[in-house]
C-alpha cells in the first residue's frame, strides 16, 4: 500500500494565535504550578549532586542537602509568587464603588457597531458587566450559561447582561450564537477597558486578557458592586449576582 501523502496545509496564523489564547486562559494557573514544581525539583537535584562530592559525614551530608533544598524551594516559591502576582489584575486600580463607572465604547457581537456605557444606562436599566478571559473555554462557557439560565430573573429586576473580553467581534458573535445567548459581548482589543476596570491580566510575551470579574452598574452609571472571586465559583456565580442585585434594587 502506498501511504497517503501528508497534507501540506498550514493553520492560518490568526487561528493559531486564537487557539494559543484559549489554552492560556484555561490553563495558566496549572502551568505556573507545574513550572514551580519542576524548578524546585531541579534545585533539589542540583544540591544533592553538588554535595555528593563533599567530604562530609553521612549525617552532616543529609542535613546539608535538607537545608539546601529548603532554601532553594523557599527562594523559588518567593520568585514564582512574585511572578504570578505580577501577572494578576491590579486590584489596587479598581474603580471605587459608589463612583461613576469608567466610560467606554467598544464594538459589540451583534454587528451593530459600538456600545458605550452611556448607551447602556440611557435605557434606564441596571447593567451586569462581566469580564471573562476567552470565549469557548470551559469556565467562560459555564459562566455564560449560568447568566443565560437566569436571564428571566434578571429581566424581572430590570437588568441587562453584557460580557467583555479581548476576543475579536467575530469570535464573540459565534460564541453567542452557539450558546444561544440572549445577551451580547463587547470586544476589548488590547485590554484598555479591562485596565480601566482593574480587570486586566497581562502575560509577558503573550498579551493582555480580561480577568474573570463582574461589576454591577446602576441606571445612573454608578458602580455599585464588584465581584473579584469569580473563578472559584463560576457555576454558581449568576445566583450570587442575582442575590446582590435584589439587595441593591430594593
Amino acid at each position: 500500500l502506498i501511504p497517503k501523502p501528508r497534507s501540506t496545509a498550514t493553520i492560518p496564523k490568526s487561528k493559531r494565535k486564537d487557539k494559543l489564547h484559549d489554552r492560556i486562559c484555561a490553563h495558566i494557573i496549572s502551568i505556573h504550578s507545574f513550572v514551580m514544581f519542576k524548578v524546585i525539583a531541579s534545585f533539589c537535584a542540583f544540591a544533592a549532586i553538588a554535595v555528593s562530592g563533599l567530604n562530609l559525614e553521612n549525617g552532616s551530608r543529609r542535613a546539608f542537602i535538607s537545608k539546601s533544598c529548603a532554601a532553594a524551594a523557599a527562594g523559588v516559591f518567593t520568585a514564582a509568587a512574585g511572578s504570578i502576582a505580577g501577572n494578576q489584575p491590579a486590584f489596587a486600580d479598581l474603580p471605587g464603588t459608589g463612583a461613576k463607572a469608567p466610560r467606554f465604547e467598544l464594538p459589540n457581537s451583534k454587528g451593530e457597531g459600538l456600545t458605550s456605557l452611556e448607551s447602556l444606562t440611557k435605557s434606564g436599566k441596571w447593567t451586569v458587566l462581566y469580564f471573562y478571559p476567552g470565549a469557548f473555554t470551559q469556565g467562560c462557557t459555564l459562566e455564560a450559561r449560568g447568566f443565560q439560565k437566569d436571564i428571566d430573573e434578571y429581566r424581572k429586576l430590570n437588568t441587562q447582561i453584557v460580557g467583555v473580553s479581548v476576543d475579536p467581534v467575530e469570535k464573540n458573535a459565534v460564541f453567542c450564537q452557539k450558546e444561544s445567548l440572549d445577551f451580547y459581548m463587547l470586544s476589548d482589543s488590547g485590554g484598555l477597558v479591562s485596565k480601566l476596570y482593574g480587570s486586566a491580566l497581562s502575560v509577558p510575551g503573550i498579551g493582555t486578557f480580561s480577568n474573570r470579574q463582574t461589576y454591577i452598574i446602576d441606571p445612573d452609571g454608578n458602580l455599585k458592586w464588584v465581584f473579584l472571586d469569580v473563578e472559584s465559583k463560576v457555576t454558581r456565580h449568576s445566583g450570587e449576582v442575582l442575590s446582590k442585585l435584589k439587595e441593591l434594587v430594593a
